[in-house]
Order: C-alpha cells, then sequence, then structure tokens
C-alpha cells in the first residue's frame, strides 16, 4: 500500500496526502477527515525508513537510565501529550547508568535517523551530548550547563533542596542529611541536578548555622541505592534526626531501611523525597516531597524539540520549573515519638 494508493481512494492528489500526514498548514478540515479516513480504510502505514531517505523519520527518542524511576513516567506523559495529535512516535532507550551505555544508546538513536533527542538527566559525556546535538535537534533534560547547539528544560533544585531544609529546621531539625546521585567528574558535565541539588542543601544549612551538621552521602536513585544508603546513616555514629533525597525513589529505599531497623517515620526520622510521583502520595507512605512538575517538563520538552526539528535553529531556548514543597506525614518535630 502507497500514498498514491490513498489519494486514489480519497479522491485527492497525492501532495494533498502529504500535506495531511505532516499536519501541513493550511489544510482543511474536510480534507483531513478524507484522507485520514482513506488511511484507515486501507491500513496504509508509511515506511520509517523510506520516510528517512526524503528527510523525516517522525520518531523521536527519549534517553532515561532505568525505567524503575516512577519520575521518568511522569516524564513521559507530559512528552506523549504534547505529540498526541501529531505524526511523531516516541521511542524509549534505557540504557542504564553506565555513560558508555548511554553512549551506545544515544548513537544508535541518531543511526536510526531520530528526528529529534529528549536526553533525561544524561550521564554520557557532555562532549558526546554536545556532538550529538550538533548534528541532530537535542533537548537536554535536569543539566543545568548552558549549550548554543541544544535546548534545555530544569527544575531549580537549589531552590528545591532550600524549601526541605527551611521546612525540616522549622519542625526543630538540626541533623538534617543529604541523600544524592553520585555523578562523576569524569563526564564534564559541571552543573547536573545533584551538584546543583548539594550546592542548594549545603548553602541553605549554612544559612541557618549548621554547616557542622551537614552529612551528605551519594547512592543511586534506585530502590536499592536508597536502601544501602538508609542502612548506612541510620546505623551509623551520627545518625540523622531527617533525611532528604534527591528523587522518591531512593527516599522508598531508606523506608525500607528505617522499618528494617525498627525506626519510625516520622517519629524517630523524618523522611523528604524529590519529584512529588505517584508513589509518595500512597495512604501507606505520605512522602513529602519536593513536585517539580514532571508532566510539564516532559511536555515543554517535546514542544522545543518539535520547533527545533522543523526548523528554530537560530538561538538555544532553556525553561526552568519552580519547584514546591508538597507536605505529607513523612515529617514531624524530632523526637516526637
Amino acid at each position: 500500500m502507497t500514498i498514491t494508493d490513498v489519494a486514489r481512494h480519497a479522491g485527492v492528489s497525492t501532495a494533498a496526502v502529504s500535506k495531511v500526514m505532516r499536519n501541513a498548514y493550511g489544510v482543511s478540515p474536510g480534507m483531513q477527515e478524507k484522507v485520514k479516513a482513506s488511511i484507515a480504510d486501507l491500513g496504509y502505514r508509511p515506511h520509517a525508513a523510506a520516510r528517512g531517505m526524503r528527510g523525516r523519520t517522525y520518531t523521536i527518542g527519549v534517553l532515561l537510565d532505568n525505567v524503575r524511576n516512577a519520575f521518568f513516567a511522569d516524564i513521559l506523559d507530559g512528552i506523549q501529550d504534547e505529540l498526541r495529535d501529531s505524526e511523531y512516535t516516541v521511542l524509549i532507550g534505557a540504557a542504564g547508568f553506565s555513560a558508555e551505555e548511554q553512549a551506545k544508546t544515544i548513537r544508535s538513536m541518531v543511526d536510526r535517523q531520530m528526528d529529534g533527542l529528549i536526553l533525561i538527566a544524561p550521564g554520557t559525556s557532555r562532549d558526546e551530548v554536545l556532538a550529538t546535538a550538533a548534528v541532530t535537534p537535542t533537548v537536554v533534560l535536569g543539566h543545568h550547563d548552558g549549550s548554543d547547539t541544544h535546548d534545555s528544560v530544569v527544575d531549580a533544585d537549589d531552590v528545591g533542596a532550600g524549601l526541605v531544609v527551611d521546612r525540616l529546621v522549622s519542625l526543630g531539625h538540626r541533623d538534617i542529611a543529604l541523600v544524592s546521585a553520585p555523578g562523576t567528574k569524569a563526564n564534564r558535565w559541571r552543573r547536573t541536578p545533584e551538584i546543583v541539588l548539594t550546592a542548594g542543601y549545603l548553602e541553605a544549612m549554612e544559612r541557618h548555622g549548621l554547616s557542622a551538621h551537614a552529612q551528605v552521602l551519594h547512592a543511586a536513585y534506585s530502590d536499592e541505592g536508597g536502601f544501602t544508603a538508609g542502612m548506612t546513616l541510620l546505623t551509623g555514629d551520627h545518625r540523622p534526626s531527617a533525611v532528604m533525597t534527591g528523587a522518591d525513589v531512593a527516599a522508598l529505599g531508606i523506608y525500607r531501611a528505617a522499618h528494617e531497623l525498627g525506626l519510625r517515620i516520622p517519629e524517630d526520622l523524618s523522611l523528604v523525597g524529590y519529584n512529588n510521583t505517584a508513589l509518595a502520595a500512597l495512604a501507606p507512605v505520605q512522602l513529602s516531597s519536593v513536585d517539580q512538575a514532571g508532566h510539564t517538563m516532559g511536555s515543554t520538552a517535546a514542544r522545543m524539540l518539535i520547533e527545533r526539528v522543523e526548523g528554530r535553529r537560530d538561538r538555544a531556548m532553556r525553561t526552568t520549573m519552580t519547584p514546591r514543597l508538597v507536605q505529607r506525614g513523612s515529617t514531624a518535630a524530632p523526637g516526637s515519638r
């Protein structure tokens, strides 16, 4: 089945069918309805490789490090909602935490002639991302490093950390620890989300005169990473009375560690996550968390990317989300048991 068959069935030109498929400006609703009805009747599906030879495959690649982080689901929902009425299809590459594996996945997306890429806090090197963005329209989520070659969507992570520290201090906490992703200096990113989050946390602790009480522990943003960090913090010589994490999924791992050690939340330990995922609001959990509008981040990234794909190359754009602290039942005054 070809575009010519669709045109013949609909009684229009092949150019008209092409315009409808590209959502081109100026196509009447009647024409759209007629062509789409013929496409459905004939079961026509454009061949991606052939479309790529003509300069467009109508595919968007999304890179993430794992599929277990519920925050990524919020971002993906935003991307899908933004692109739902377009011809673009979203393909996901879950590459793991390895910089090499992420780079391999990015290159595979480029080799398959995807029209654009959305990279969610890529762990691969900045040089790799800049080289990719020079040839393929790219939007980077999370990293605060600016560039003329790609667009960026970020959260004000330092502000979010400050909100958490301010709230915990107001409850009477002094020994407040942060669990953040490790990151790496080898990849040449200077302002990753975890770096900005940690800077905001340390600044807030200093502002409250609590620099001597600050503890930063690095762990992967996963349930197991959070569990390991929780066991380390909660069995150490300087056990904190409150812990904040850079991701809800890690906070749930700390929740599990506290339970295993016989500690109650919030009576024995206050706990705050980041991302405000659906898991945070579950009745047994009720995790306080920083909301950074994941759905809006995703939809904004998709909109910026399509603008780049369809012609905007004269300037790079950057959008910053304003975080807000959502308070639930996982925080209380220290020693409130």
